[in-house]
């Protein structure tokens, strides 16, 4: 036993000693491959295709979208529906209606003249949502919902899902600078105390049926959150989207899922080849990231009150905001220090930095109570503009 220590104590000598920096060839290699998010959407919702390109893991970018491309829709029987490009790297057409009885690819020309194309795959179009609701569990707020195809025609699916919140200053400013006086502020055209923030799906939800005699989901979970959360502190909606998926689709989701949401542990999924299916024509040794589908998607949406949750304290990010004074006439001076005070990087006397403070009310002659501007313009977490959907 006691050699067998030493030969286990002298390889941890070695193992530590001989220990050194490495960086993997994917963290410092330049190369710079195109990224290809959406789907072809067959119906009345638009289709929006997002190209970008990957970042080096060691560079202080997160996004390099895809600029002055031209991308296209084609189909097997010749017909071509050409995409317009809006902005940061998205381009768009409206209205397909594509015929179920054709395949279709997307092609792709970037602006230094490399093409990419995918495969052609046939129409799948996607079950109606049956129901999107709410359930708690273990303080947790779940977003379900249920969907069945009576078809059987599809037997993958995938969802992801767009919400939206009120969001609520900590105090509301009746006032604001012009830049030497301090003025009365419109709370109606200059709304900084309610705004609405909105955040996107982050996770891949996917759900098979294939093993089941009947394509029938239930009760599936699309996110779940503290029942604190500020999301729900007043008044909370999602749009839940459905997508059906061929089982070559939901091979190359599933992997995708696998290599983003379940690595850290030496037992968890190691990360594997994610084979999409669009290629590069200029230079097929070339990756390319995404899977292209065409099918109608399956929208629904839910709004959600905090009259209709159990009441608990909500885990605001303002909950630490403080009002503090500041005065006309400054106390202590003589004479008397008198001056229009203003909200122009006034220094913050609590934490003595120099910030913007925002007046929220007048006190008498002598001056203000005011606040750092995260505490009264909810601008700078959301916007003040009313979603069109919003009811």
């Amino acid at each position: 036993m006691k050699v067998l220590f030493y030969i286990v104590c002298f390889i941890l000598i070695l193992f530590i000693n001989c220990k050194q920096a490495y960086t993997p060839p994917a963290i410092a290699s330049p190369g710079s491959y195109l990224v290809v998010e959406g789907v072809i959407n067959n119906g009345t919702d638009s289709t929006i295709i997002k190209l970008s390109n990957t970042v080096n893991i060691a560079s202080t970018s997160t996004v390099n979208p895809v600029f002055n491309a031209t991308v296209a829709v084609e189909g097997d029987n010749n017909i071509t529906y050409l995409l317009t490009e809006t902005n940061n790297g998205k381009y768009f057409t409206t209205n397909l209606n594509l015929d179920n009885t054709h395949k279709y690819r997307l092609t792709i020309t970037t602006s230094d003249n490399k093409k990419y194309y995918s495969d052609y795959v046939p129409v799948l179009n996607s079950p109606p949502i049956d129901s999107v609701f709410f359930t708690i569990s273990n303080n947790q707020l779940n977003i379900n919902s249920t969907t069945h195809d009576p078809t059987n025609k599809v037997q993958f699916y995938r969802w992801d899902y767009k919400q939206t919140w009120i969001i609520h200053s900590a105090e509301i400013s009746f006032f604001k600078s012009n830049g030497d006086t301090v003025l009365s502020r419109d709370l109606v055209n200059d709304n900084i105390y309610e705004c609405w923030s909105t955040d996107t799906s982050s996770t891949v939800v996917l759900k098979s049926t294939s093993n089941l005699e009947q394509s029938i989901v239930r009760d599936n979970i699309i996110t779940s959150f503290p029942l604190n959360s500020e999301k729900v502190a007043i008044r909370f909606s999602i749009m839940v989207s459905q997508y059906a998926l061929t089982a070559e689709a939901f091979k190359f989701w599933t992997n995708l899922k696998k290599n983003t949401e379940k690595l850290g542990g030496i037992f968890d999924p190691q990360p594997s080849e994610i084979n999409g299916n669009i290629h590069c024509l200029t230079n097929p040794n070339e990756p390319v990231i995404g899977y292209l589908s065409v099918g109608q998607v399956a929208n629904k949406r839910i709004f959600i009150s905090n009259r209709q949750l159990p009441q608990v304290v909500p885990n605001l990010s303002t909950a630490t905001c403080e009002l503090d004074t500041f005065w006309f006439c400054r106390p202590g001076t003589s004479p008397p220090n008198c001056e229009n005070m203003v909200d122009e990087y006034i220094t913050y006397n609590k934490y003595n930095l120099g910030v913007i403070i925002i007046p929220i009310v007048k006190v008498g002659d002598i001056g203000y109570l005011g606040t750092s501007p995260f505490c009264a313009d909810c601008t700078l977490r959301g916007t003040n503009r009313k979603p069109d959907f919003w009811k």
